[in-house]
């Protein structure tokens, strides 16, 4: 069983640098590379859902063409609203969701972490979460659950990020290392400037 997340840096008492093990990703996110291609193959179940119900109101059509007594129509035709609803939503559902996907994925991989997945090879993962968030915006409860787990493996939230250990670096930290940097060289002796020239002068 997972111990804890570690603390972070800025909180643990340690006489070391204090960040050490923890690795800064960048605020800007993922630059420099394209989109992976997305992976997966649409989502089967859904797809099969709406062709059986697609084939369901074509039998209906059917029977009520060929339905003689009254109260057997009227009972086919509610069966065909019904089913004829089902169609329309199934299939606005997945268009929708191959949007959502598209969009999702092209935004995941611009984001600080997506670094980590690039290295590790996770981009099935990746997916997968994307499948399954996608389907909980959609009201699927037990989706919502599954998007849940992976968003903490991915380190998509600042705990589950502290337990990858890494954080993303914040913008004011980066400049203040960059301006102390240039503090520093402006500092260093010129060459040909040695400052232990003074100990060794031949006095007059």
């Amino acid at each position: 069983m997972p111990g804890p997340a570690p603390k972070h840096p800025s909180v643990r008492a340690r006489r070391n640098n204090p960040k050490a093990g923890f690795r800064m990703l960048p605020a800007d996110g993922r630059v420099g590379a394209k989109v992976p291609p997305w992976p997966l193959q649409p989502d089967v179940e859904k797809q099969a859902a709406f062709e059986l119900a697609r084939d369901r109101v074509a039998a209906l059509q059917v029977e009520v063409e060929e339905a003689e007594d009254g109260r057997t129509k009227g009972r086919l035709r509610r069966d065909l609203n019904k089913n004829e609803m089902l169609v329309a939503t199934l299939g606005l559902q997945i268009e929708q969701a191959r949007d959502a996907e598209v969009a999702l994925w092209a935004d995941l991989w611009a984001m600080p972490q997506a670094a980590i997945w690039e290295e590790s090879h996770a981009g099935r993962e990746v997916a997968q979460y994307v499948r399954w968030k996608i389907r909980a915006e959609q009201g699927d409860l037990k989706a919502a659950t599954e998007a849940r787990m992976l968003s903490d493996r991915l380190g998509l939230n600042p705990k589950a990020l502290m337990s990858l250990r890494a954080e993303i670096e914040r913008a004011g930290e980066a400049e203040e290392r960059g301006e102390r940097r240039r503090e520093a060289r402006k500092q260093k002796p010129r060459s040909g400037d040695d400052p232990r020239g003074g100990l060794y002068a031949v006095p007059s």
